[in-house]
């Protein structure tokens, strides 16, 4: 966990604004806690943590849960979680061989999905998949939970054009992505916050908050899919690289593989993206 200091701001509203994220964090990846967890998790006093448990529950962030039963002596503990129904958000994915959007809650689960096994079309065209995709999921929600849609996300990988040859795809399919700013267009177009991310930090950020790194700090996360990619926790936080790349295992060296389907690299190592990847099933199926 971050020192509650870092990256405050100079005034009392930063502060507060800060303090709230951070305990929602906390929450988050906690699943359910205390008030007295919350103010250990999230290194604040408890005056402060009961002060804005206050506030996000009079907004519908947070909500009591129940109370923890442990046979202990005294009051049992109030237990506190996210409000499922609190905030909503859609998330994009991109891949070369692939277009899904979802819906979440403020939980995290997914309410409705969408999803497109196809080669990655021109940007113009995968812009108007995505956005009939999230008016169809927003339109799932009341005219009261769509006020509290707090934006889109969208993960892809950083390098669409890149590694064409080691995963046997068209390179004119993917030249024309070089450049583009998807994420950036579907904002303008639909008037929502949006914002991108790198798909193997955006798994690993998942998985902090909702798989393995609810109990440890540190991890490398592999996500298989068209390529090989994935992300690094470390002190429960992600580490992006210089330029916000994840962490790029695709790039390791390997020996070249010997089945008659495999890539045939052009000098002594292949890497990893060639061999361990379901487009590499997919060509020798």
């Amino acid at each position: 966990m971050r020192s509650p200091h870092v990256g405050q701001g100079s005034n009392s509203a930063n502060v507060r604004r800060f303090n709230e994220r951070l305990l929602l964090q906390a929450l988050r990846r906690a699943g359910e806690a205390s008030k007295a967890d919350l103010a250990r998790l999230a290194n604040l006093t408890s005056t402060a943590v009961g002060s804005i448990i206050a506030s996000l529950t009079e907004s519908g962030l947070i909500e009591m849960s129940g109370r923890r039963l442990d046979g202990g002596r005294g009051q049992p503990a109030s237990l506190l979680r996210l409000a499922p129904r609190g905030a909503f958000a859609i998330g994009v994915r991109l891949d070369r061989t692939n277009i899904e959007t979802v819906l979440v809650d403020f939980a995290g689960r997914m309410i409705e999905r969408r999803s497109h096994d196809m080669l990655l079309p021109q940007p113009a065209l995968a812009q108007e998949i995505v956005q009939q995709d999230i008016r169809e999921l927003s339109g799932l929600l009341s005219q009261s939970e769509r006020s509290r849609l707090a934006g889109i996300g969208v993960a892809q990988p950083y390098n669409l054009g890149s590694w064409l040859s080691e995963l046997g795809l068209p390179a004119e399919a993917f030249r024309v992505w070089s450049g583009v700013d998807f994420a950036g267009e579907l904002g303008a177009a639909l008037g929502l916050p949006v914002f991108g991310e790198n798909d193997g930090n955006a798994a690993a950020i998942a998985e902090i908050f909702y798989g393995c790194g609810r109990q440890r700090d540190d991890f490398l996360y592999l996500f298989l899919g068209a390529a090989i990619g994935g992300g690094i926790a470390i002190d429960g936080d992600c580490v992006r690289g210089l330029t916000g790349n994840a962490g790029d295992f695709a790039v390791m060296p390997v020996p070249p593989g010997t089945l008659p389907s495999a890539h045939k690299p052009s000098a002594k190592w292949d890497i990893l993206l060639s061999r361990a990847s379901l487009i590499a099933l997919r060509r020798h199926l």
